[in-house]
């Protein structure tokens, strides 16, 4: 089964966004995720929807956040982008004849609830500004290593 990484490219996208700090073109965000600047209007189109995002068209146009990073978390972002499968396993039948089978699905139905229950708690404490702390703090991480490397080298 194919995974889905729409919330991942999604993020990725709103942090490039963030840090550019002035409006970037579909055709940007398209070139940096290595996609066609259909899917990128397509994906920002629904955080559009949900106030998260700003387009204006034109000369000096493009996509820009439209909110503070530390009030959007990785759950509203998951739910603006039509809140896709969390669990790419299932049962094998939805609604088997055998006892057996129900057995089964019942413990897989409720574990898979638990799970999704867990995950979506997560999402809903880490916020785009966690997100873009992080980043900085690899960047940081990321200039001394080099130029450790540099001195010692």
């Amino acid at each position: 089964m194919k995974r889905d990484s729409r919330l991942s490219g999604v993020l990725h996208v709103l942090l490039h966004m963030a840090e550019q700090g002035e409006p970037m073109t579909s055709d940007q965000l398209a070139k940096a995720m290595q996609t066609h600047p259909v899917v990128i209007r397509r994906i920002l189109g629904g955080l559009r929807d949900a106030g998260f995002v700003h387009s204006e068209k034109g000369h000096g146009g493009g996509w820009t956040i439209a909110q503070d990073l530390s009030g959007i978390t990785m759950r509203d972002v998951y739910d603006a982008i039509g809140r896709p499968s969390l669990m790419a396993m299932g049962n094998r039948t939805e609604a088997p004849g055998c006892l057996v089978e129900q057995a089964v699905n019942a413990a897989l139905d409720s574990s898979f609830l638990e799970a999704e229950t867990l995950l979506l708690a997560r999402f809903g404490e880490v916020t785009l500004a966690q997100l873009a702390a992080d980043f900085h703090a690899r960047m940081t991480a990321r200039s001394s290593t080099h130029a450790q490397e540099h001195i010692h080298g």
